[in-house]
Order: structure tokens, then sequence, then C-alpha cells
């Protein structure tokens, strides 16, 4: 967990004027994720390093909850894509804004430890984005998605795609506010991720299996892959997809919308 990587939101930056920003509750929400003190009684370093992580957690789930109200409230279908790096994340993205355009609007908000690449690649598509720097920092959590969802300002009844940092571990962990977690995971990494990285998959709605234009290519068991992530999450849904060649592309955006309208939101027709 955090409370032991070393990442911390002291170091993270969202594009765009600062402001002063209160949440409804009127708190300071932070999380400070350095290590724990050093104690020489072992039991109770690992008793105060526990005691951090459910403090941590739960003034996260706190937010993350407050950001999942107000995006109920203005219709907005809020999707987390996690995965490794090097997934294919933001070809996908591309190619998804592509494809919902005329038919919703969609705006991105980019997760890295440094630079604005991907949030410039996202721009270059026509949609709005919002960059954030995590610095050391494994991950996005609620008080940062808060903060850039104030500076983008997504329309009511839009799609808000959330880009987290390319990490298997920590995101899993901390909820952003998102109507559902996606994994993408690619045909060139080992198709037992599921089994190494479990409560990733175990918190996903779909797995977006990526790549698969290589899969002539490559020593990869699709049936063995599918079968390991229903083994963590026998509820999840898995779609097969190129962001390259398109193939299956159509039935993601499809279950973008058809998902969105399962939960309420009435998304609307961009421009309309």
């Amino acid at each position: 967990m955090c409370t032991t990587c070393g990442c911390g939101e002291d170091e993270a930056r969202i594009e765009g004027p600062a402001h002063a920003h209160r949440h409804e509750d009127g708190t300071v929400h932070s999380h400070a994720h350095g290590a724990a003190p050093h104690h020489h009684d072992a039991s109770a370093g690992q008793s105060r390093t526990v005691s951090v992580e459910q403090d941590i957690l739960a003034k996260n789930d706190a937010l993350a909850a407050l950001n999942r109200a107000a995006l109920r409230g203005k219709g907005i279908f809020a999707v987390n894509l996690v995965s490794s790096p090097g997934s294919g994340k933001t070809t996908l993205l591309e190619k998804t804004i592509g494809l919902l355009r005329g038919r919703c609007e969609v705006s991105v908000i980019e997760g890295d430890q440094q630079t604005s690449r991907d949030a410039d690649r996202i721009r270059s598509t026509g949609a709005r984005a919002v960059q954030i720097n995590t610095g050391r920092g494994c991950h996005l959590d609620a008080h940062m998605v808060a903060h850039a969802i104030e500076r983008l300002s997504p329309a009511a009844g839009s799609v808000l795609m959330i880009e987290n940092v390319g990490n298997l571990v920590c995101p899993a962990a901390f909820d952003l506010g998102e109507a559902h977690k996606v994994v993408v995971l690619s045909v060139t990494e080992g198709e037992d991720k599921p089994l190494k990285y479990p409560d990733m998959f175990r918190r996903a709605s779909v797995m977006l299996l990526n790549k698969i234009d290589l899969l002539p290519y490559v020593d990869f068991d699709v049936d063995r892959c599918i079968g390991f992530a229903r083994r963590v999450n026998p509820a999840i849904e898995v779609l097969r997809v190129s962001a390259k060649t398109g193939e299956g592309l159509p039935e993601w955006t499809d279950w973008v919308e058809r998902t969105a309208h399962t939960a309420g939101r009435a998304l609307l027709v961009a421009g309309a």
C-alpha cells in the first residue's frame, strides 16, 4: 500500500489556474503517503502502518462518495481506465472519442507521473482534457480528481474518461467516484495478470483485451486469460479489441452508452 511505496500527494500538479477549493463537507482532504515512522517494535510498526492505511482509504472513500454524488447529479457517466504501462489506454481513448463523436460529449482526465503528452494527444482529437502529474505518486486519488473535475467542468449528460497512472496495484484501492473501473490488458503482457493482480480485476466491471491484432505474433492464450479473469471475478465482462485496427471498438462504445443509460444517465448528443 501507499504508506510504504513512498508516493505522495504533495508532488501532484493539475493543469489550469490555481484557485480556492472547498468540498461540500467543509473539510480539507489530503493524504501524505510518506513511509510510516520507524519503530523498533515490529508489531507496533505494523499496527501503525495498518492504521495509517485505513485512515488514508477512509478519507479517500469519503471524498470519492462526494465526487460520485456530484457526477450523478449532473448525469455524467465516469469511467476509470486502469492498466499496466504500455497497454494502449491512450490510443484506445483517442479511438473511443472518435467513435462517440456525434453520439455524446467526452472529456478526459489524464494521470501520469510527468509530462502533458497524453493530454495533448487527447486535445488533438477535439476533446477537452486536464492533465494530473502525480510526481512520485503511483495512482490518482479522489482528492486530485475532485480538483480536476472542477477545472474540466464536464458537461451535464456527458461521458468522463479518467485515464489512471499505469499501475495494477494502488489504483485498485483508490475509488475516484467513477461509475465503473475498466481494466485494459494487452496481449503483449502475461495472460496470468488477473491472477497476479487480483484486486484490480476483481474491482473492474470490464476487461478490454487490447492489441488482439498482434495475436498471430505473440504467445498468448486468450481463453486461458479470460478463464483466469473470471476465476477472480466471475461477473467481469470481456471485450476483445484492437485500438490499431478498430476491431471490437463498436462493442466497447456500445457498452459505454448502454451502461450509462442503465445507470440512469441520459447522455446528451454532443452539440445538441
